[in-house]
């Protein structure tokens, strides 16, 4: 039994050699992220291409992770540091401009989307430096004025959130616009969107896919407390979630977001949808060799919230030694696997037949206590079904599509398994138990339960359940050798 919950891992100048990226996918690395808040698009090139290149010497399918940075709003260029003490005035101005020093306990500044600050209201917020320092609005008009209620230091184009207002604006930048088209062309498995507010951003970005041929799932990164608000039709829209902890603990009050997070999984869990947990999961381990017992508890709470994935940023990408890292995150998830509370059979509605299949193969598998469950799946949707029950048995996803089977690789549990296309349902089955015998994952000896449709390839068909001993596992064997 291999570990259920996936690993998503951020590649930078720690980890983007072939040598390092083998040994992460060895430690437990699923999926590999790209950050393109950060380097070109030469060097993603680069990055990406030494992936597939680990990928297939370790023959295991790993997925990529295209993370847009959406309109991250920062302070502009400042003269000097602001040594802000509470009680002190800072000035937003609606034009660019190099922030100041006006005199004593006053200053001046400008962000880089000044439409924003027509937004705002008397006794609304504005948060500096990601959080660090809380600015109340006292006046609005020509400027915004406002008072500082704490102390910090703020420099050059440090990040901004505004945690009472709605910011109508534009989520797609023509950066992320020009990234989209990039991670299209290149094939990339996933897309998260950063600062999401609404469903029609999610639709926004998959008219973009659509029109440049990508079959990229999208992501929708919660971070901020309207897209909180709004998660309903943000995970209707969206092929998966990430719950993006670092802004999400500024926008909402920090102590609320342990709550959000395990609304948002659960969320997600009936919906049958990847969820992923990211931010500050072993942030230490960037720099020391042992994570805290703080942090080895955040991703152990994480695994118990039903999360798909947890995610590595800095820990990865910059990290004194990320295969390490990913080593201990991996032996805390199987530590915590031992005992987590499976079968989850009576929690999710049905919607469609394939949900009373999917319920009916996870009650069956449990009950026989079967190896594993084997879903043939030409779109993957059949088995993120399975997933969703979170059963003990393994879950193997047959498919003749790399895509689909790429996509599947951030999916709880579910293992994915390339095979070859056959012209009925008994060769498939044929095919896909000899291919598992080859590859030691089929026993002869142990029970399994596939599922597939009828007739084969159409998405959504999923109509035929079969238990498989040894006899049966035998009989279609025969048939292709």
């Amino acid at each position: 039994m291999y570990k259920k919950t996936k690993i998503l891992a951020t590649v930078g100048p720690a980890s983007d050699s072939v040598e390092i990226l083998e040994g992460l996918i060895n430690a437990g690395v699923n999926v590999f992220r790209l950050n393109f808040s950060h380097g070109t698009h030469e060097y993603h090139a680069s990055t990406l291409a030494k992936i597939r290149e680990a990928e297939k010497n370790v023959k295991r399918k790993v997925g990529v992770l295209q993370d847009i940075c959406g309109p991250k709003i920062r302070v502009g260029k400042l003269e000097e540091d602001f040594l802000l003490v509470a009680g002190d005035t800072v000035w937003f101005v609606k034009e660019e401009m190099i922030g100041k020093k006006l005199s004593e306990g006053k200053y001046q500044l400008s962000i880089n989307q000044p439409q924003i600050l027509d937004m705002l209201k008397v006794d609304e917020y504005i948060y500096l430096y990601d959080g660090n320092i809380r600015a109340r609005v006292i006046e609005v008009g020509d400027k915004i004025v406002t008072v500082i209620e704490n102390n910090g230091k703020l420099s050059s184009n440090k990040g901004v959130n505004f945690p009472n207002t709605v910011i109508n604006i534009e989520v797609i930048t023509p950066k992320d616009e020009a990234d989209l088209l990039w991670g299209a062309q290149n094939g990339v498995d996933f897309v998260a969107v950063s600062f999401v507010q609404s469903a029609k951003d999610i639709l926004h970005v998959r008219e973009i896919l659509k029109a440049h041929d990508s079959h990229a799932h999208i992501f929708a990164k919660i971070e901020k407390f309207d897209a909180v608000e709004r998660i309903d039709e943000i995970l209707e829209v969206s092929d998966g979630i990430m719950v993006a902890r670092g802004d999400l603990g500024i926008e909402v009050p920090y102590y609320k977001v342990p709550s959000i997070q395990k609304k948002i999984i659960a969320k997600a869990n009936a919906a049958s949808k990847p969820v992923i947990t990211a931010t500050q999961m072993l942030l230490s381990m960037a720099e020391k060799e042992m994570a805290t017992r703080a942090e080895i508890s955040d991703v152990a709470n994480a695994v118990l919230d039903g999360t798909d994935a947890v995610m590595l940023s800095e820990e990865s990408a910059i990290g004194k030694n990320p295969i390490n890292v990913v080593e201990v995150m991996t032996a805390t998830i199987k530590e915590i696997e031992s005992v987590y509370p499976y079968n989850k059979f009576d929690i999710y509605p049905f919607l469609d037949e394939t949900d009373i299949i999917s319920s009916s193969t996870a009650r069956l598998a449990d009950r026989l206590g079967v190896e594993a469950m084997i879903s043939l799946t030409s779109s993957g949707k059949s088995a993120r079904k399975l997933a969703r029950y979170r059963i003990k048995a393994d879950i193997y996803a047959v498919t003749h599509d790399e895509r689909t089977a790429r996509s599947l690789t951030i999916a709880w549990g579910v293992k994915p398994i390339m095979n070859i296309e056959a012209s009925n349902l008994n060769m498939m089955l044929g095919h896909t138990l000899q291919t598992g015998i080859e590859q030691g994952l089929i026993n002869k000896d142990k029970t399994y339960i596939v599922t597939a449709g009828y007739p084969a390839g159409i998405e959504g068909s999923t109509n035929f359940i079969r238990i498989l001993k040894k006899e049966q596992i035998e009989y279609y064997t025969d048939m292709v050798l």
